[in-house]
């Protein structure tokens, strides 16, 4: 006869079952329940590792079996001897064929990613370059191993029996809860708690301490803005926890010439009137200095808005240098405003003729104005808001005559 059954109930199975049978039962609701797959299941989760804990050893078993679950707190036996339930699932699983749920709980434990914004020029990214890059992480205390003190002076977490968080109930409605984890109040989510005193001195028992980190950044020809850039477990550093990665983030800062397409570079070139007609010569600084010469002969027209290009002269591709984009060139012509009318006549016997146009007899003679396009988007917010005011009982443009 025992005295209590309620771990045989957790577990699901009778008094005076073999090992065989809690293991069974064990590993079936502890797959079920794991926080992985089941996030707010923790406290369920927390009780069967308890059960199990305390039947699998034939001591602990006895005396609950005796007095029940009090007998086992009066006689000092009530914690786990693991840090948290899932050290007892990694036990059980480790050696078995549970290994992928085991690695995957691992892949879910690893820390955050450190995200850092990198500005770099457009030169940078078609020269390649390396930079330097200071920033601050956490790492494991040397002093205290990353235990945050004395070993013999930590303590499993009475308030969450060492898992960490706790789950919390609120009923919404009649017949409707709703269940919530967060991180335990008073072990901040440590599962464990370590007196003032026993406390390590380097880190203050927080387990890990700041550091400076001097990284060197690859930047390689042809990266492109928003390309990342991986230091892989590089991150903070935390206890019985893996690293996770400081990821460079690159930024391609606005240039003044040149603007990228892919691989192509897009570039404006200002023509006055007599190069786009009668040719001619200018000079390109590329990204590495060099100087390239544009030629345009007499006789080939260059038209506003016409679009030419130089070949291999764009960025270089990512991994794949040697083969480069396009130098696509945009041409801007610019128009002279006013001209001495001596020179017309010359200027026009130099040019095709312009076609003749029949003037009918009753056509009338209109007046050409500058439309300036932003003019016009002023004068439609001023009418739409005396409109609105008009509308809304506001002060009216109209008003009565009165006698």
């Amino acid at each position: 006869m025992v005295k209590e059954t309620t771990f045989y109930d957790i577990l699901g199975v009778k008094p005076g079952c073999t090992q065989d049978d809690l293991k069974k039962a064990y590993r079936k609701l502890a797959l079920k329940y794991h926080p992985d797959k089941n996030p707010n299941e923790g406290e369920k989760f927390k009780q069967i590792s308890q059960a199990y804990e305390v039947l699998s050893n034939p001591e602990k078993k006895k005396i609950y079996d005796q007095g029940g679950e009090q007998a086992l707190k009066e006689g000092g036996m009530g914690g786990t001897n693991f840090s948290s339930p899932m050290d007892l699932f990694d036990m059980f699983f480790g050696g078995g064929g549970m290994g992928g749920m085991r690695n995957e709980g691992r892949r879910k434990r690893k820390g955050q990613d450190m995200i850092h914004q990198l500005s770099v020029s457009l030169e940078e990214l078609y020269k390649g370059t390396v930079r330097k890059l200071a920033l601050q992480k956490s790492v494991i205390c040397e002093k205290c191993g990353g235990l945050g003190g004395k070993k013999d002076a930590i303590t499993q977490c009475s308030t969450c029996h060492g898992m960490g968080y706790q789950v919390q109930i609120h009923q919404l409605a009649p017949g409707m809860v709703q269940q919530m984890r967060t991180n335990c109040s008073d072990c901040k989510g440590e599962g464990e708690c370590i007196k003032p005193k026993d406390r390590c001195k380097h880190c203050a028992g927080k387990k890990t301490i700041r550091d400076r980190k001097i990284l060197e950044v690859h930047v390689d020809k042809g990266m492109v803005d928003g390309q990342k850039i991986v230091f892989a477990n590089e991150g903070d550093q935390e206890p019985d926890r893996e690293p996770g990665d400081i990821v460079i983030l690159l930024d391609e800062k606005e240039h003044e010439v040149f603007k990228r397409s892919g691989n192509d570079l897009i570039m404006h070139m200002k023509l006055e009137l007599v190069e786009a007609l009668c040719g001619f010569q200018k000079v390109i600084k590329t990204l590495d200095e060099r100087d390239l010469v544009v030629t345009s002969l007499p006789g080939n027209i260059i038209k506003p808005n016409d679009l030419k290009y130089i070949a291999d002269e764009g960025m270089p591709q990512y991994k794949n240098p040697f083969e480069k984009g396009r130098l696509i060139i945009q041409f801007i012509i610019n128009f002279p405003t006013v001209l001495d009318p001596s020179i017309i006549p010359t200027l026009a016997s130099c040019l095709p003729p312009a076609p003749e146009v029949m003037i009918p007899d009753n056509a009338e003679e209109v007046e050409l104005h500058a439309y300036d396009p932003e003019q016009d988007r002023s004068r439609d917010r001023h009418s739409r808001q005396a409109y609105e005011e008009d509308a809304d009982g506001g002060p009216s443009r109209v008003q009565c005559a009165t006698n």
